[in-house]
């Protein structure tokens, strides 16, 4: 392939852009934020899932107790009506009234036992409040600092991708000043070369590889006639010949 030296030269002005290009996409995916998200998300999603554990324990607790203060509250009607039945006077039997006041007697205990695990299932369920309270808060706190991470990698992506757009722009022109062979080559190569597709001949290093030439191929690069497209013999990039050379 041929191409004119200044066109060749060009193609550097090219890579000069797509390395400006690369380093900002990498700017962009290696910003700080992105793994202050992730961790800040992972952390939410543990609270979260804790927090709906604690609501849950909650919700079961406010049932239980319900059930129990009506158990309470039955226990305690049926011993007000045996005891309004004892004060009325209407068991007359001695057998019964015996019955009637060993009942009473025990719906107390029974009554007593109940109040007992109404006030057990209060505390749990308090304890359950308070933990409700406490991830509450916690979640809403790391909410806010996710929140605030997002805005800032927001913000910075915002900024490089102008720059980028800016830049793509620019590359366009010159890009679109290269022979459209000379540019499929060099992109091709770019693709595989991560990212560097042609090099500045300095000194005679070859600046894709930093490798220097041995004297055969400094010879045929000599030789070589100057709008001829050059490659370089390790790496295989385009090797693009300028003043400083060192021929």
């Amino acid at each position: 392939m041929n191409a004119a030296p200044a066109d060749q030269i060009r193609l550097l002005d090219v890579q000069a852009i797509d390395a400006r290009l690369q380093q900002l996409a990498h700017r962009r995916k290696s910003l700080p934020e992105h793994a202050e998200i992730a961790s800040l998300t992972k952390d939410l999603t543990q609270l979260r899932d804790l927090l709906v554990a604690a609501q849950t324990e909650e919700s079961d607790c406010a049932r239980e107790q319900t059930k129990a203060e009506q158990d309470v509250d039955q226990v305690r009607q049926r011993s007000a009506r045996d005891q309004q039945r004892l004060d009325s006077g209407a068991v007359t039997s001695p057998k019964d009234l015996e019955n009637l006041q060993h009942e009473i007697v025990s719906l107390a205990k029974r009554q007593g036992d109940l109040e007992e695990v109404v006030l057990e299932v209060m505390e749990r369920r308090e304890s359950a409040l308070e933990r409700v309270r406490e991830l509450t808060e916690r979640v809403a706190s790391v909410q806010g600092k996710t929140d605030e991470a997002t805005a800032r990698r927001d913000a910075a992506c915002e900024e490089i991708d102008g720059e980028t757009a800016s830049i793509t722009k620019e590359r366009e022109v010159v890009a679109g000043s290269v022979p459209a062979d000379l540019l499929k080559l060099y992109d091709k190569l770019r693709t595989q070369q991560g990212g560097v597709g042609a090099a500045k001949l300095y000194q005679r290093t070859c600046q894709g590889c930093r490798q220097e030439l041995a004297i055969t191929e400094l010879n045929e690069v000599r030789q070589a006639a100057a709008d001829k497209v050059l490659r370089c013999e390790n790496c295989g990039r385009i090797l693009v010949r300028t003043a400083e050379s060192g021929l």
